[in-house]
């Protein structure tokens, strides 16, 4: 799903372990843990199973069993397009986390958005979000607040406030500057209302942070020619043709370069004609 949280495992949520030896030695895992990591296994090989195994296991048991089966049944759901599914098993595991762990409440709800804005209800996908925003807050989580924010603008976008977009970029873009894919949203942004000024300074960000991402390069030329730039166009696009040749983005960046067509060459200037220089005629004798 675009836009889906990263790193969203909550098997990863477990506390480090305790001493050197442990680290020395396989992970045992608790069975409740245990069981997800082998549900989300069998994701890459039968979703469908998958799926249906989350069922069974959701249907009998209870608390913690309960929300990590939800956990996997979503997953599954989500890898099949199932995305009503996907969202109600979402949901079920962020009100049934206890309160008193909003990170992982927050994760879910932004799950639970992301399977709305798939599944085409724009309206939804913007309670849940907001819905996981607050439960970042309550986590004092920037990185999650700056992830709400993002999904949440994309779907603020869906619905044509582009201006509430972009004040939920300025905040993810606050909360977390060093996350390029916030500048370069923003920029892009910017670009669709025609504020060229801000949006070259959100790519220029963009750049920075993450200099050989493709989707910076091709909306920096972007930015560029609207600005009048060409040549600044051609060598960003050029840039991401050399960085991934074969890659999808260079194809878009090729295409670019061809709408753009050739650049201009200036006439040389006329080679001055040498003036013949008078000689002076001798005196006769």
């Amino acid at each position: 799903m675009a836009g889906a949280m990263q790193g969203d495992d909550l098997v990863r949520d477990r506390p480090p372990r305790p001493n050197m030896q442990a680290q020395t030695e396989p992970e045992v895992l608790n069975p409740t843990s245990a069981w997800l990591v082998g549900c989300l296994d069998q994701l890459a090989e039968d979703a469908a199973r998958a799926h249906a195994m989350a069922q069974i296991r959701r249907s009998e048991t209870t608390g913690a069993d309960r929300v990590l089966a939800n956990h996997c049944l979503g997953t599954a759901a989500t890898e099949l397009g199932l995305w009503d599914d996907a969202r109600s098993a979402f949901l079920a595991a962020r009100d049934e986390t206890p309160a008193d762990e909003p990170r992982t409440r927050a994760r879910f709800a932004a799950m639970a958005g992301n399977a709305a804005l798939a599944g085409g209800d724009s309206a939804g996908a913007l309670v849940l979000l907001v819905q996981a925003r607050e439960d970042a807050r309550a986590a004092a989580s920037a990185p999650l607040q700056a992830l709400a924010a993002i999904d949440e603008a994309r779907v603020l976008v869906s619905l044509g406030r582009d201006e509430d977009a972009l004040v939920a970029l300025d905040a993810a873009t606050g909360l977390v500057p060093e996350r390029s894919e916030a500048w370069l949203l923003k920029a892009t942004l910017l670009r669709r209302m025609d504020r060229l000024a801000p949006a070259q300074e959100a790519i220029e960000q963009a750049a920075r942070l993450a200099p050989t991402n493709p989707e910076i390069g091709l909306e920096a030329g972007v930015i560029a020619v609207l600005s009048g730039r060409d040549e600044a166009a051609r060598q960003s696009w050029q840039s991401v043709i050399e960085l991934q040749p074969e890659s999808l983005a260079a194809a878009t960046a090729k295409d670019y370069l061809d709408q753009l067509g050739p650049a201009e060459t200036m006439p040389a200037p006329p080679t001055p004609t040498p003036t013949p220089t008078p000689t002076k005629e001798e005196p006769s004798v």
